[in-house]
């Protein structure tokens, strides 16, 4: 197997459920020495014992993204136990519904403040150890920033915002030998609505729902986002930076439906 990724560090934020989750499983097996942060204590213990039978340096640290002093100290402790950092993945978020008269201004600012603020935080402490190792970013944002959907106004404003947050970050940082780039899926089966804005029954509508509002005529995997983000990642993607790539079946093609 192609260890590409022997002896770099992997930062991964959201790591312990969908697409945060598939990217430790395929940096992993690519080598990686993986750095996993989440909310769910029980799950990053989970992962950590499967990460330790894999082999190799591996930290998971439990915290909450939104909490300023959190991101500082796991930025810290990174460097403190692995030595470095090679790649951050943003693939931390939520999603709350409401519209421009129902989103309370709390819900607005969690939005942002997960979704948003958290990236460009994470990712302004991780550069100066991605300077010295001309490693890179990948942010995992949506179809949402590209294109307008009801009754999620919020989530589709962090989205556009982490677009061009990625933009202006490529261009600012590519003189230093920094690349960084976003992924934009569409509808993915994991959690995060279950997690938001749907019981299981509405969701397995919504799901179902999905497979006509995507031209390609079915809903994607977490494995193939991840597939994604590990290419973008990787030295074989060395000439790409500030690419907000379509990974949604063609739902940025569609009109609203």
């Amino acid at each position: 197997m192609d260890q590409q990724f022997k002896d770099r560090v992997v930062l991964i934020t959201g790591g312990t459920s969908g697409i945060g989750e598939a990217c430790v499983s395929r940096f992993a097996e690519q080598g990686a020495n993986l750095a996993v942060t989440g909310r769910n204590e029980t799950k990053l213990q989970e992962l950590k014992a499967r990460l330790d039978k894999i082999g190799g340096s591996h930290v998971t640290v439990p915290g909450d993204l939104q909490d300023t002093n959190f991101r500082k100290s796991l930025v810290k402790q990174v460097v403190e136990s692995l030595g470095r950092i090679d790649v951050l993945i943003n693939a931390a978020g939520i999603i709350r519904s409401g519209n421009i008269e129902t989103t309370s201004l709390d819900d607005f600012e969690e939005m942002m403040a997960s979704n948003l603020t958290s990236a460009f935080h994470l990712t302004q402490l991780c550069v100066p150890h991605l300077i010295k190792t001309k490693g890179n970013v990948v942010n995992v944002s949506s179809v949402a920033g590209v294109r307008s959907f009801p009754g999620i106004l919020a989530y589709c404003v962090s989205k556009a915002g982490l677009d061009q947050l990625t933009r202006c970050a490529a261009l600012e940082l590519a003189p230093q030998g920094v690349r960084v780039n976003a992924v934009n899926p569409g509808v993915v089966k994991t959690n995060l609505h279950l997690r938001g804005v749907m019981n299981p029954e509405s969701y397995q509508k919504f799901l179902e729902h999905s497979k006509g509002t995507h031209p390609l005529g079915r809903y994607g995997n977490a494995g193939e986002i991840a597939d994604l983000i590990l290419f973008l990642a990787s030295d074989k993607a060395q000439w790409i930076t500030g690419v907000t790539c379509n990974i949604d079946g063609g739902r940025h093609l569609t009109c609203a439906r």
